[in-house]
């Protein structure tokens, strides 16, 4: 019984965490929905700007 009760709070934890991953990406997509609608408005191509910094910093290679 001890173990079908763990196994219950578990599937409960694991939920309500799936729960609010999908919040959070709904909350992400709405913003970049809002950001589109606004930059279409002004005439723009609607992409998201990007900036000139490299995504990683490239390291020299070794010899």
């Amino acid at each position: 019984m001890y173990e079908f009760e763990t196994h219950r709070l578990r599937h409960a934890e694991l939920r309500r965490a799936a729960a609010q991953e999908r919040l959070a990406r709904e909350a992400v997509g709405a913003r970049r929905a809002a950001r589109r609608e606004e930059t279409a408005g002004l005439g723009t191509t609607g992409a998201e700007s990007h900036t000139d910094r490299p995504r990683r910093h490239r390291l020299p290679r070794t010899a």
